[in-house]
This record gives C-alpha cells, structure tokens and sequence, in this order.
C-alpha cells in the first residue's frame, strides 16, 4: 500500500492503518474522548496500542465547531510533556501531533512525536510547512475552510468532490516545494461541510486518488453519524464502524478513531473479504 518514513522508522501499511484518538482537552466534541489527568492520557494510549493502533495521534485543542482557540503556549502546556511520557513509557509507539501550530510540531517531535496532523494544511500558520519539512515527519495535510470558530460559515460549493481534489493537487503541491516528502490526506469530514456534503465526498472518495497519496478517513462519532441517526456522539460507535467500513471500501488507508479495538476489527474482516 504505502510506507511512511517516522524519523528513521519505517511505518509499512501492508493493509490499512487505525490512528487512535487521543484529546487532551476538556470540550472536544465527545465527551468520552476528554483526557486531562497524565495518568488517563498514557492508560488509553496504552490500551490503544494493546487494541492494534498503529499511530497516536495527541491534540491539546478542540476544532469542534465554535470551539475556543487556544493560543500556541496553551496548546505547548497541555500537549508537550504528555508526547513526551507516551515517548518514555511507550516507546514503539508512532505519535502523530494534532496541531496547526508550527511551534508546537516542532517541540513535540523533539518530544517523541513522528508526525504532524494540520487540519489547516499550513493556512493558519504559515511557518508550518517548512517547519514540517525541516523535522523530516509524514503530514496530515487536511481540507478545511476558515477555522473551526468560523468553518460552518463556509459550506457553499458548486461540487464538493472537485472542490476538494483540486484543493489537495494544490496543496500537496506546495508541500512536495516546501520539501515534505510523506504526505497524507484528509478529506475533512465535518469541517466546512454539511451532512449531505460528508456522505457525497465519502460515496466519491475513490476520486482523491488521483492525487496518489494516503487518504486518511476521519469519521469517528462525527454529526453526521449521530444527527442521521437521530442519536449522540456517545451512542455513534455503530454507526462509525457502517462508514469507516465504507471509507475502506472507497479508498481510505488510514482511520482515524476514538475506539482502536472496533476499527481494527472492520479493517481486519475488510482485508478478508477482499482478499475471499
């Protein structure tokens, strides 16, 4: 499928790859993802890993819409010395930094991390390519318009899915410039996009392919699981394995979600069916 170069450590996915969640926020958008005690943050790390995750991926900010922006040094204060534990005590563990900020990749990947996820691409601050690119990290390059404060406000598009590819044969342009050479993308499920918007660009998925590059799928108890359904984030892991499972067989090479052990367990049966 692909490899990922992890600061000298090579992350060969042979079948897809299941990055787990972990916030390290009081106000991310499902409660039961709400880590703030060290002790908890390297417990469900530890579970995650137990439960087959092949990335970590820790964020310090929620980008739920309407969601508070926490500045730089706030963000440094609740991520920096958790990467750094997870690093210590976990230490074949491949953490992936959730963060636009490119002071904050760069001090995590000096604390352990190997990987930087930007659900900005760079447009929020525009140290972070050559920053990523100097730390020598795979990165998450994300679709997103405006920030998460302002992101609904921007739902209008005359074609989702052409919108969105050619977005990434832009920005994975300007990243292979900047000089990043492992590039992930994420179509950004529910940033800048209404429930209908999230199933079309899911049902097309296959279409980013052309960009040839990982597509990392981010679903987990997202609004338009638990809104289709009429139900909450804490009642939408069904629901999230139905479109993680979709998202597999639509192209995505990565997922990202709060529960490790159910979407190891959709990826596992997907690659026996496909493999029948």
């Amino acid at each position: 499928m692909f490899t990922l170069n992890c600061k000298g450590r090579l992350l060969v996915a042979d079948k897809p790859l299941v990055m787990g969640i972990i916030n390290i926020t009081p106000d991310s958008f499902y409660p039961g993802s709400r880590l703030q005690d060290p002790a908890r943050v390297l417990e469900q790390a530890t579970q995650m890993l137990h439960d087959g995750a092949s990335i970590l991926d820790v964020g310090g900010q929620s980008t739920r819409p309407d969601s508070t922006l926490l500045t730089e040094a706030e963000e440094l204060q609740r991520t920096i010395a958790n990467i750094a534990a997870i690093h210590r005590e976990l230490p074949e563990a491949i953490i992936s930094v959730d963060t636009f900020y490119a002071r904050v990749a760069e001090e995590a990947v000096v604390a352990g991390a190997a990987m930087v996820n930007d659900i900005s691409a760079g447009s929020m601050d525009s140290a972070m390519l050559t920053t990523v690119a100097r730390l020598k990290v795979p990165y998450v390059c994300m679709h997103m318009r405006g920030t998460p404060q302002t992101m609904q406000q921007h739902t209008q598009y005359d074609d989702v899915v052409k919108e969105v590819l050619d977005y990434f044969i832009e920005k994975t342009a300007d990243c292979k410039k900047a000089g990043i050479h492992d590039v992930i993308i994420d179509p950004g499920f529910g940033f800048a996009k209404t429930t209908d918007q999230n199933l079309r660009l899911l049902k097309q998925l296959q279409v980013l392919q052309i960009v040839d590059r990982p597509i990392l799928a981010g679903l987990s108890r997202k609004a338009t699981i638990y809104k289709t359904l009429g139900t909450t984030a804490s009642n939408a892991l069904n629901g999230t394995t139905v479109l993680n499972t979709l998202a597999l067989q639509n192209g995505a090479t990565i997922l990202r979600v709060h529960d490790v052990k159910e979407a190891v367990e959709a990826v596992t049966l997907f690659c026996a069916y496909q493999n029948a």
